[in-house]
């Protein structure tokens, strides 16, 4: 069964297991009981819904998600968000640092 970004249950199962920290901040996951904003969400880092792959999807935090909203990942690096929480281009996951190589 599909997610409700059209992501098929193999391939989050696969992205669950593959990122076990926000791939943004590198925090551990809370369970939404815990804290919302800390809980594992599905991250498109191509803002485009078609593009659904393994190298194209991975989990942050829904704090991370809800903050970068539509926008390009460079563009929300800039941020205030994260400017407070020292997220940079260099501490966050291989799998969003290529995504600068893809224009993001």
């Amino acid at each position: 069964m599909a997610s409700n970004w059209n992501i098929p249950a193999w391939l989050e199962k696969e992205v669950r297991a593959k990122d076990t920290k926000c791939v943004y901040r590198g925090t551990d996951f809370l369970s939404p009981k815990e804290s919302a904003k800390l809980s594992p969400s599905c991250e498109h880092i191509i803002n485009d819904a078609s593009i659904i792959t393994i190298e194209t999807i991975a989990l942050c935090c829904r704090g991370c998600n809800v903050s970068k909203g539509q926008k390009s990942v460079s563009a929300w690096l800039g941020s205030k968000y994260c400017q407070e929480r020292g997220i940079t281009k260099a501490t966050v996951a291989p799998i969003i640092q290529q995504a600068f190589s893809m224009g993001q």
